[in-house]
């Protein structure tokens, strides 16, 4: 197996094992309020990708974790969790993944405005056309609009920022500083939830304590697995097997939650995803095109 096929089989695991994680948390929002759902996998994670780090030599706590662009990465992380979190709780699963897969568009728009990278007309077609996905999938105004499905929407900006953010972090925080710092956030977030909401704590039962250790295990190993295939592969080759996150997540939406999607959600997903994936394979192309 060449180690682009095993990049590109890697990513696909990990985009199915987040697939299988939002159907843990939707699954668990049945019984347990969404706030503390965040306040337990946040802290649990925080633990685990805080071992992995310590156990690295890496520090949870320095000057770089509150540099301008760690900060900003965090609102955004905390900000995109939450709102896609609440997109798919509230909404449907299939609603808000298509949503989603409108972040690297997002992406790109962010860096041409406040970064100064050169985007030209054609990634500007592209970046027009997934947000005239968006809108179709959404329908403001139209008999299908789910207004919970506003959420994603906030979701995709939120995880924009953070993308955009990371990129400007110091190259000394490692991923697992990162994602510890992700995790530990989501637990006064979700407190916050709790309280604005005046949803009381649960406890669990043997069941979902079970559900729950699955969501983070299957999310720890999704991470790893993405990890691992952009250090295997060639990027160009396996960022876009990101796409198939909206193949499972339409699989679990309509075995495990009875969803159909309409006509209008599957072009409008159809159009995000071309459009993501001409502007990623602009982006590959030698500089001297890079910017048409």
């Amino acid at each position: 197996m060449s180690d682009n096929l095993r990049g590109a089989l890697l990513m696909t695991l990990a985009m199915a094992g987040f697939a299988l994680e939002d159907m843990f948390i939707k699954l668990l929002s049945g019984a347990i309020p969404v706030g503390q759902i965040l306040v337990m996998l946040g802290a649990s994670g925080a633990v685990v990708f805080g071992l992995f780090a310590t156990a690295k030599g890496q520090k949870l706590f320095s000057a770089d974790m509150a540099s301008r662009a760690m900060v900003i990465r965090n609102i955004g992380e905390v900000v995109g969790t939450v709102g896609f979190v609440l997109g798919f709780v509230l909404a449907s699963l299939s609603t808000a993944s298509a949503i989603l897969q409108a972040t690297p568009l997002v992406v790109t728009l962010g860096a041409a405005l406040f970064l100064g990278a050169q985007v030209g007309w054609r990634r500007w077609l592209a970046i027009l056309a997934g947000l005239l996905g968006v809108m179709l999938i959404v329908r403001p105004g139209m008999a299908g609009f789910e207004p919970a499905s506003l959420w994603a929407v906030l979701g995709v900006l939120g995880l924009a920022t953070r993308d955009l953010a990371t990129r400007a972090a110091p190259v000394r925080i490692s991923g697992f500083q990162m994602s510890a710092w992700a995790f530990g956030l989501m637990a006064p977030t979700g407190m916050l939830m709790m309280w604005i909401m005046g949803t009381a704590p649960v406890i669990p039962d043997a069941s979902r304590l079970a559900l729950l250790a699955c969501t983070l295990l299957v999310g720890v190993v999704a991470y790893y697995m993405v990890v691992a295939a952009m250090r295997v592969g060639e990027i160009p080759v396996v960022t876009p097997f990101r796409y198939t996150r909206m193949v499972f997540a339409l699989i679990v939406a309509l075995t495990v939650f009875g969803e159909r999607p309409d006509s209008l959600t599957y072009i409008g997903a159809a159009i995000i995803i071309a459009a993501g994936l001409f502007t990623l394979w602009r982006e590959t192309r030698r500089p001297s095109l890079a910017r048409v």
